[in-house]
């Protein structure tokens, strides 16, 4: 399997590791890796498969991502954070990587609803959006998070999409480590009841209130607020 890139900030000894949602790259942490360095971590940020800077596959499943994750950084890192497909690659490899803390970001833990077809359409159709288009789509986030977008769908490899076919959703265990969910406001991937259950077995919850499903482009004070005393 080829080795996926690694983005990295900061040489502090503990380690945190960041891993983006579908059609972003490691770019989309363009503020939370120098934020996690200037507090003593050495941040590793992957690019996904078919993602940024990574190979591009013949074909993807969630299980061969979720096993590049693991191979591309080390185990026990101090803090893992993933969002949306990479928060649910995250609760997927979260027993091999044993993360002393985890953070899930708005994940992607939902069934694909009955129009999933029409999501996959929607986000293949932004494949070819320019910096306007993205602008128009994604006006509350910074002009500096709305160009990496454009780079990264420039390398994101509309395949991965098939990574999702019949996905009847994920329900994770109890955790073992410290989990932290932030959520969007609403969260179309974890709603209300769903989030109480979450709270039930373990997971600590936390909106960031106004923002929409990438929490840490929408509002970024917002997001650093929800993860207060986890970093």
């Amino acid at each position: 399997m080829s080795q996926v890139h690694v983005e990295r900030w900061g040489s502090g000894d503990r380690v945190a590791v960041l891993v983006h949602g579908i059609t972003a790259d490691s770019g989309s942490w363009w503020r939370t890796g120098p934020e996690l360095a200037n507090h003593g971590y050495h941040v590793l940020a992957v690019d996904l498969p078919g993602h940024g800077r990574s190979p591009r596959w013949d074909a993807y499943t969630l299980r061969t991502m979720a096993d590049a994750l693991v191979e591309a950084v080390p185990a026990r890192p101090a803090l893992a954070l993933g969002h949306s497909l990479g928060g649910l690659l995250l609760a997927l490899a979260v027993p091999r990587l044993r993360p002393d803390r985890a953070v899930y970001v708005d994940p992607a833990w939902a069934a694909a609803p009955p129009d999933g077809g029409a999501m996959a359409q929607a986000l293949r159709a932004q494949k070819d959006w320019d910096l306007e288009q993205i602008r128009q789509a994604l006006p509350h986030w910074a002009a500096e998070a709305q160009e990496h977008k454009l780079t990264a769908l420039d390398r994101w490899d509309p395949a991965t999409l098939a990574s999702f076919e019949g996905f009847a959703g994920h329900t994770p265990g109890k955790p073992a480590e410290p989990s932290l969910i932030v959520l969007a406001d609403p969260s179309h991937n974890i709603p209300p009841q769903r989030a109480e259950e979450l709270r039930a077995d373990g997971f600590e919850v936390r909106t960031v209130p106004g923002t929409g499903h990438v929490v840490h482009n929408e509002d970024f004070e917002g997001f650093l607020s929800a993860l207060r005393d986890w970093y």
